[in-house]
Protein backbone atom coordinates (compact mmCIF):
# COMPACT_ATOMS: atom_id res chain seq x y z
CA UNK A 1 0.00 0.00 0.00
CA UNK A 2 1.38 3.19 -0.83
CA UNK A 3 1.17 6.32 1.21
CA UNK A 4 1.31 9.75 0.36
CA UNK A 5 1.84 12.92 3.02
CA UNK A 6 0.62 16.62 2.46
CA UNK A 7 2.07 19.06 4.61
CA UNK A 8 0.47 22.57 4.90
CA UNK A 9 2.20 25.40 6.14
CA UNK A 10 -0.56 27.52 7.51
CA UNK A 11 -0.53 31.51 8.23
CA UNK A 12 -2.60 34.10 9.81
CA UNK A 13 -2.12 37.40 9.30
CA UNK A 14 -4.00 39.80 12.10
CA UNK A 15 -4.00 43.51 11.22
CA UNK A 16 -1.37 45.69 12.92
CA UNK A 17 -2.35 47.54 16.04
CA UNK A 18 0.50 50.02 16.65
CA UNK A 19 -1.02 53.00 14.96
CA UNK A 20 0.17 56.06 13.99
CA UNK A 21 3.50 57.39 15.77
CA UNK A 22 4.62 60.90 16.07
CA UNK A 23 7.58 62.08 18.32
CA UNK A 24 7.43 65.32 19.93
CA UNK A 25 10.58 66.65 21.46
CA UNK A 26 11.44 69.32 23.45
CA UNK A 27 14.29 71.24 24.03
CA UNK A 28 16.26 73.05 27.34
CA UNK A 29 19.65 74.53 27.51
CA UNK A 30 20.44 77.46 29.62
CA UNK A 31 20.08 80.91 27.40
CA UNK A 32 22.66 83.72 28.58
CA UNK A 33 20.97 86.45 27.24
CA UNK A 34 17.43 85.08 28.97
CA UNK A 35 18.49 83.79 32.62
CA UNK A 36 15.04 84.07 33.64
CA UNK A 37 13.40 82.12 30.79
CA UNK A 38 13.56 78.34 32.14
CA UNK A 39 11.02 76.65 30.08
CA UNK A 40 11.43 74.08 27.56
CA UNK A 41 11.77 74.87 23.26
CA UNK A 42 8.89 72.61 20.75
CA UNK A 43 11.65 71.44 18.45
CA UNK A 44 9.56 69.29 16.79
CA UNK A 45 9.46 70.43 13.27
CA UNK A 46 5.61 71.67 12.91
CA UNK A 47 3.41 70.64 9.87
CA UNK A 48 -0.23 71.41 8.34
CA UNK A 49 -1.79 74.58 9.86
CA UNK A 50 0.85 75.89 11.76
CA UNK A 51 2.91 75.59 9.14
CA UNK A 52 1.07 78.72 6.72
CA UNK A 53 0.11 80.00 10.02
CA UNK A 54 2.88 80.96 11.85
CA UNK A 55 2.05 84.16 13.50
CA UNK A 56 -1.15 82.76 15.10
CA UNK A 57 0.11 79.53 16.06
CA UNK A 58 3.36 81.67 17.85
CA UNK A 59 0.30 84.06 19.80
CA UNK A 60 -0.95 81.50 20.79
CA UNK A 61 1.75 78.60 22.07
CA UNK A 62 -0.03 76.30 18.92
CA UNK A 63 2.09 73.88 17.63
CA UNK A 64 0.35 71.23 14.51
CA UNK A 65 1.06 68.21 12.75
CA UNK A 66 -0.43 66.68 9.42
CA UNK A 67 -0.58 62.93 9.64
CA UNK A 68 -1.47 60.76 6.51
CA UNK A 69 -4.55 59.20 8.63
CA UNK A 70 -7.55 58.85 6.08
CA UNK A 71 -11.16 59.09 6.68
CA UNK A 72 -13.49 57.31 4.39
CA UNK A 73 -17.77 57.83 4.20
CA UNK A 74 -19.02 53.99 5.03
CA UNK A 75 -22.08 55.04 2.70
CA UNK A 76 -23.41 57.79 0.25
CA UNK A 77 -24.16 60.59 2.52
CA UNK A 78 -28.20 61.46 2.43
CA UNK A 79 -29.78 65.17 3.02
CA UNK A 80 -29.49 65.47 7.22
CA UNK A 81 -26.88 63.19 7.43
CA UNK A 82 -24.27 64.73 9.61
CA UNK A 83 -20.37 64.99 11.10
CA UNK A 84 -19.60 65.64 14.37
CA UNK A 85 -15.68 66.33 15.39
CA UNK A 86 -15.04 66.14 18.78
CA UNK A 87 -11.08 65.93 20.00
CA UNK A 88 -9.57 65.69 23.69
CA UNK A 89 -9.57 69.64 23.69
CA UNK A 90 -9.07 69.24 27.69
CA UNK A 91 -5.62 68.92 29.29
CA UNK A 92 -4.22 65.32 29.27
CA UNK A 93 -0.88 63.97 31.90
CA UNK A 94 1.23 61.91 30.92
CA UNK A 95 4.39 60.65 32.74
CA UNK A 96 8.44 61.03 31.24
CA UNK A 97 10.97 59.45 32.76
CA UNK A 98 14.69 59.44 32.82
CA UNK A 99 16.52 56.68 30.97
CA UNK A 100 19.29 57.19 33.31
CA UNK A 101 18.12 58.28 36.67
CA UNK A 102 14.59 56.97 36.71
CA UNK A 103 13.62 60.40 37.89
CA UNK A 104 10.19 61.25 36.72
CA UNK A 105 7.71 64.33 35.53
CA UNK A 106 4.84 65.75 34.18
CA UNK A 107 3.84 67.11 30.93
CA UNK A 108 0.33 67.76 30.47
CA UNK A 109 -1.28 67.94 26.15
CA UNK A 110 -4.30 69.52 24.76
CA UNK A 111 -5.31 69.10 21.26
CA UNK A 112 -6.45 72.71 20.35
CA UNK A 113 -7.51 72.31 16.64
CA UNK A 114 -8.50 69.69 14.51
CA UNK A 115 -8.54 70.07 10.83
CA UNK A 116 -8.65 68.09 7.23
CA UNK A 117 -9.11 68.24 3.55
CA UNK A 118 -12.40 67.18 2.40
CA UNK A 119 -12.65 65.77 -0.94
CA UNK A 120 -16.17 64.63 -2.85
CA UNK A 121 -16.68 62.18 -5.53
CA UNK A 122 -18.40 65.07 -7.64
CA UNK A 123 -17.60 68.61 -8.01
CA UNK A 124 -19.92 70.44 -5.40
CA UNK A 125 -21.85 72.55 -8.31
CA UNK A 126 -22.79 69.16 -9.64
CA UNK A 127 -24.08 68.45 -6.35
CA UNK A 128 -25.92 71.35 -5.66
CA UNK A 129 -26.62 72.88 -8.81
CA UNK A 130 -24.53 76.30 -8.09
CA UNK A 131 -22.83 77.44 -10.72
CA UNK A 132 -19.29 79.72 -8.57
CA UNK A 133 -17.55 77.34 -6.40
CA UNK A 134 -17.46 79.03 -3.43
CA UNK A 135 -21.34 79.19 -3.46
CA UNK A 136 -21.62 75.34 -4.20
CA UNK A 137 -19.60 74.77 -0.92
CA UNK A 138 -21.38 77.23 0.90
CA UNK A 139 -25.02 75.51 -0.08
CA UNK A 140 -23.82 72.06 0.33
CA UNK A 141 -23.69 72.21 3.87
CA UNK A 142 -27.13 73.55 6.08
CA UNK A 143 -24.56 75.29 8.60
CA UNK A 144 -22.48 76.48 5.51
CA UNK A 145 -19.30 76.05 4.37
CA UNK A 146 -16.52 74.45 6.40
CA UNK A 147 -14.56 77.98 7.10
CA UNK A 148 -17.80 79.05 9.32
CA UNK A 149 -16.46 76.20 12.31
CA UNK A 150 -19.52 75.15 14.45
CA UNK A 151 -19.58 75.82 17.80
CA UNK A 152 -17.74 74.88 20.23
CA UNK A 153 -15.17 74.64 17.97
CA UNK A 154 -14.16 78.04 16.24
CA UNK A 155 -13.01 80.32 13.30
CA UNK A 156 -8.87 79.51 13.02
CA UNK A 157 -9.14 81.61 9.17
CA UNK A 158 -8.47 78.82 6.77
CA UNK A 159 -11.09 77.43 4.17
CA UNK A 160 -9.04 76.61 0.61
CA UNK A 161 -11.51 75.05 -1.61
CA UNK A 162 -11.12 73.26 -5.32
CA UNK A 163 -14.22 72.09 -7.49
CA UNK A 164 -14.33 68.85 -5.37
CA UNK A 165 -11.69 69.36 -2.26
CA UNK A 166 -12.19 72.14 1.05
CA UNK A 167 -9.49 72.34 3.32
CA UNK A 168 -10.30 73.90 6.94
CA UNK A 169 -8.94 73.81 10.14
CA UNK A 170 -10.66 75.23 13.14
CA UNK A 171 -9.95 75.64 16.88
CA UNK A 172 -10.97 73.49 19.76
CA UNK A 173 -10.88 75.68 22.95
CA UNK A 174 -13.10 73.00 24.63
CA UNK A 175 -14.92 69.59 24.66
CA UNK A 176 -17.68 69.24 22.56
CA UNK A 177 -18.97 67.96 19.06
CA UNK A 178 -18.69 70.35 16.00
CA UNK A 179 -21.45 69.54 13.87
CA UNK A 180 -21.76 70.15 9.91
CA UNK A 181 -25.16 68.58 7.92
CA UNK A 182 -25.18 67.55 4.75
CA UNK A 183 -27.84 69.75 2.46
CA UNK A 184 -27.71 67.34 -0.48
CA UNK A 185 -26.78 63.65 -1.44
CA UNK A 186 -23.28 63.30 -1.44
CA UNK A 187 -22.34 60.05 -3.13
CA UNK A 188 -19.24 60.01 -1.87
CA UNK A 189 -16.57 61.73 0.72
CA UNK A 190 -13.41 61.37 2.00
CA UNK A 191 -10.95 63.48 4.83
CA UNK A 192 -7.39 63.00 3.34
CA UNK A 193 -5.37 63.16 6.41
CA UNK A 194 -5.39 64.54 10.46
CA UNK A 195 -3.94 67.33 10.75
CA UNK A 196 -4.68 68.94 14.81
CA UNK A 197 -2.99 71.62 16.41
CA UNK A 198 -1.57 70.51 20.53
CA UNK A 199 -0.35 73.10 23.33
CA UNK A 200 2.14 71.29 25.81
CA UNK A 201 2.70 72.45 30.02
CA UNK A 202 6.42 70.80 30.88
CA UNK A 203 7.89 71.10 33.73
CA UNK A 204 10.38 72.75 35.38
CA UNK A 205 13.37 72.53 33.97
CA UNK A 206 15.30 73.44 36.67
CA UNK A 207 14.00 71.00 39.26
CA UNK A 208 15.11 67.98 36.36
CA UNK A 209 18.11 66.24 36.08
CA UNK A 210 20.31 66.21 32.86
CA UNK A 211 19.12 64.04 30.16
CA UNK A 212 16.47 62.41 27.86
CA UNK A 213 12.81 62.04 29.45
CA UNK A 214 10.59 59.84 27.72
CA UNK A 215 7.09 58.82 28.10
CA UNK A 216 3.89 58.61 25.71
CA UNK A 217 0.33 59.17 25.27
CA UNK A 218 -1.99 57.21 23.20
CA UNK A 219 -5.36 58.55 21.78
CA UNK A 220 -7.60 56.43 20.25
CA UNK A 221 -9.32 57.48 16.45
CA UNK A 222 -12.56 56.45 15.39
CA UNK A 223 -16.12 56.27 16.23
CA UNK A 224 -16.56 56.93 20.08
CA UNK A 225 -12.54 57.21 20.59
CA UNK A 226 -10.51 60.43 21.23
CA UNK A 227 -10.20 61.44 17.69
CA UNK A 228 -13.96 61.25 16.93
CA UNK A 229 -15.82 62.01 13.33
CA UNK A 230 -18.70 60.27 14.23
CA UNK A 231 -19.97 56.64 12.81
CA UNK A 232 -20.35 57.89 9.27
CA UNK A 233 -16.55 58.68 8.44
CA UNK A 234 -14.50 56.23 10.20
CA UNK A 235 -10.07 56.30 9.88
CA UNK A 236 -7.75 53.88 8.19
CA UNK A 237 -6.03 53.95 11.41
CA UNK A 238 -7.76 53.92 14.95
CA UNK A 239 -4.46 54.52 17.15
CA UNK A 240 -2.36 57.36 17.83
CA UNK A 241 0.70 57.45 19.82
CA UNK A 242 2.48 60.97 20.14
CA UNK A 243 5.78 59.58 21.78
CA UNK A 244 6.97 62.77 24.19
CA UNK A 245 11.15 62.95 24.71
CA UNK A 246 12.14 66.46 26.70
CA UNK A 247 16.08 66.70 26.75
CA UNK A 248 17.59 69.06 29.32
CA UNK A 249 21.04 70.05 28.98
CA UNK A 250 21.77 71.61 31.91
CA UNK A 251 25.10 74.11 32.55
CA UNK A 252 27.39 73.75 35.69
CA UNK A 253 30.47 75.34 35.21
CA UNK A 254 33.24 77.22 37.81
CA UNK A 255 35.88 79.37 36.98
CA UNK A 256 38.21 81.12 38.79
CA UNK A 257 39.90 84.29 38.44
CA UNK A 258 43.60 84.58 37.17
CA UNK A 259 46.02 83.41 39.84
CA UNK A 260 43.10 81.71 41.83
CA UNK A 261 44.31 78.82 42.31
CA UNK A 262 46.74 80.16 44.87
CA UNK A 263 45.47 81.72 47.96
CA UNK A 264 47.71 83.51 50.57
CA UNK A 265 46.64 83.45 54.02
CA UNK A 266 47.30 86.30 55.95
CA UNK A 267 45.58 88.60 59.29
CA UNK A 268 42.73 91.26 57.99
CA UNK A 269 45.15 94.09 57.14
CA UNK A 270 48.13 92.38 56.20
CA UNK A 271 51.15 91.08 58.25
CA UNK A 272 52.82 94.20 59.11
CA UNK A 273 50.21 95.67 60.91
CA UNK A 274 50.52 92.67 63.17
CA UNK A 275 54.17 92.51 63.53
CA UNK A 276 54.01 96.49 64.30
CA UNK A 277 52.03 95.85 66.66
CA UNK A 278 53.98 93.29 68.30
CA UNK A 279 49.71 91.38 69.06
CA UNK A 280 48.98 88.22 68.10
CA UNK A 281 46.25 88.64 64.94
CA UNK A 282 42.36 87.32 65.96
CA UNK A 283 42.05 86.26 62.52
CA UNK A 284 43.89 84.45 59.76
CA UNK A 285 42.07 83.58 56.38
CA UNK A 286 41.38 84.71 52.40
CA UNK A 287 38.29 85.36 50.52
CA UNK A 288 38.77 84.22 47.22
CA UNK A 289 35.90 84.87 44.61
CA UNK A 290 34.96 82.47 41.80
CA UNK A 291 32.15 82.91 39.11
CA UNK A 292 29.54 80.21 38.76
CA UNK A 293 26.87 79.37 35.77
CA UNK A 294 24.37 76.83 36.94
CA UNK A 295 20.50 75.84 35.92
CA UNK A 296 20.09 72.79 37.87
CA UNK A 297 20.55 72.13 41.41
CA UNK A 298 24.59 70.66 42.49
CA UNK A 299 26.28 69.20 45.32
CA UNK A 300 29.38 70.65 46.54
CA UNK A 301 32.51 68.27 48.44
CA UNK A 302 35.91 69.54 49.80
CA UNK A 303 38.62 66.78 49.82
CA UNK A 304 42.07 67.86 51.50
CA UNK A 305 44.64 66.34 53.59
CA UNK A 306 42.32 65.85 56.76
CA UNK A 307 41.67 63.32 59.21
CA UNK A 308 38.01 64.19 59.11
CA UNK A 309 35.03 66.85 59.74
CA UNK A 310 36.01 70.44 58.92
CA UNK A 311 39.35 70.62 58.60
CA UNK A 312 42.20 70.83 56.33
CA UNK A 313 45.87 70.25 57.16
CA UNK A 314 48.44 72.82 56.31
CA UNK A 315 52.04 71.65 56.68
CA UNK A 316 56.00 72.27 56.29
CA UNK A 317 59.35 70.71 55.53
CA UNK A 318 60.04 71.28 59.21
CA UNK A 319 57.17 69.39 60.47
CA UNK A 320 55.15 72.20 61.31
CA UNK A 321 51.13 71.65 61.04
CA UNK A 322 48.36 73.50 61.38
CA UNK A 323 44.57 73.90 60.32
CA UNK A 324 41.96 75.54 57.89
CA UNK A 325 38.85 75.40 57.12
CA UNK A 326 36.44 76.55 53.97
CA UNK A 327 33.54 78.35 53.99
CA UNK A 328 31.39 78.49 50.68
CA UNK A 329 29.00 82.01 49.95
CA UNK A 330 27.16 81.29 46.58
CA UNK A 331 25.46 84.33 44.96
CA UNK A 332 22.21 85.36 45.18
CA UNK A 333 19.49 83.34 43.36
CA UNK A 334 20.81 79.25 44.83
CA UNK A 335 19.29 78.31 47.53
CA UNK A 336 21.10 75.82 50.36
CA UNK A 337 19.30 72.32 51.33
CA UNK A 338 16.90 74.44 53.75
CA UNK A 339 16.01 76.93 50.81
CA UNK A 340 17.48 79.79 52.33
CA UNK A 341 20.58 82.00 50.97
CA UNK A 342 24.11 80.16 51.50
CA UNK A 343 26.36 82.30 53.50
CA UNK A 344 29.64 81.12 54.82
CA UNK A 345 28.58 77.54 54.75
CA UNK A 346 31.12 75.25 56.71
CA UNK A 347 32.25 72.60 54.24
CA UNK A 348 32.83 68.99 55.10
CA UNK A 349 36.15 66.94 53.96
CA UNK A 350 34.87 64.12 51.81
CA UNK A 351 31.32 64.63 52.89
CA UNK A 352 28.35 65.69 49.66
CA UNK A 353 27.38 69.16 50.85
CA UNK A 354 23.74 70.40 49.45
CA UNK A 355 22.05 70.50 47.48
CA UNK A 356 22.02 73.71 45.52
CA UNK A 357 19.15 74.92 43.65
CA UNK A 358 19.32 77.98 41.70
CA UNK A 359 15.92 79.67 40.81
CA UNK A 360 17.13 81.18 38.04
CA UNK A 361 19.62 80.29 35.36
CA UNK A 362 23.26 82.13 36.76
CA UNK A 363 25.22 83.00 34.14
CA UNK A 364 29.10 84.15 35.68
CA UNK A 365 27.65 85.26 39.05
CA UNK A 366 30.32 85.64 41.40
CA UNK A 367 30.57 83.88 44.93
CA UNK A 368 33.59 83.36 47.50
CA UNK A 369 35.59 80.62 48.80
CA UNK A 370 36.82 81.47 52.41
CA UNK A 371 40.04 79.66 54.01
CA UNK A 372 40.15 80.37 57.41
CA UNK A 373 42.29 79.40 60.41
CA UNK A 374 40.49 78.44 63.74
CA UNK A 375 41.19 80.11 66.50
CA UNK A 376 43.47 77.33 68.49
CA UNK A 377 45.06 76.47 65.41
CA UNK A 378 46.56 80.35 65.16
CA UNK A 379 47.03 79.90 68.90
CA UNK A 380 49.54 76.44 68.24
CA UNK A 381 51.05 78.50 65.12
CA UNK A 382 52.13 81.67 66.85
CA UNK A 383 54.78 80.00 69.73
CA UNK A 384 57.42 81.91 70.40
CA UNK A 385 60.38 81.37 68.16
CA UNK A 386 58.36 79.79 65.23
CA UNK A 387 59.55 80.85 61.67
CA UNK A 388 58.30 78.81 58.55
CA UNK A 389 56.09 78.84 55.25
CA UNK A 390 52.78 75.70 55.93
CA UNK A 391 51.25 74.77 52.48
CA UNK A 392 48.41 72.18 51.36
CA UNK A 393 46.01 71.58 48.54
CA UNK A 394 42.20 72.00 48.79
CA UNK A 395 40.56 70.75 46.08
CA UNK A 396 36.73 71.53 46.09
CA UNK A 397 34.41 69.59 43.65
CA UNK A 398 30.85 70.41 42.02
CA UNK A 399 28.46 67.90 40.64
CA UNK A 400 25.56 68.44 38.58
CA UNK A 401 24.37 64.73 39.30
CA UNK A 402 22.45 64.60 42.77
Amino acid sequence: MHKSLCGLLLALALPSAEGASQEIRALFQPDPSQPSKNVFINKTPVSGYCASHVSECADNNMFSLQLPIRFNAQRPLVPADYIQIRVPASWRQLTVKNSETGETETVEVRITGIGSNYVLSDAATAITGEVDNIDAHRKLWVESSWVNAPPPCQYSGMGYLTPKTYQFFWKTPQEGACTKTAAYAIPHMSMEYLDFAYELRTPNPLNMSSGLYSGSMVYSIGPAGDFDLGSLIQPDDNVLNLDFVLDVQHTLKVDLPPGGNKVMLEPEGGWMRWIDSGRKPTSIYRDQLFYISASSRFKVMMLCNSTGGTRCKLGSPQGNVTEVETFLTLPAGIGGPSGGEVKLLKLLYNTWVGPFQPTVYLDRKAGSLRFEMPRDAIDFLFRPGLSDTLSGNITIIWDSEV
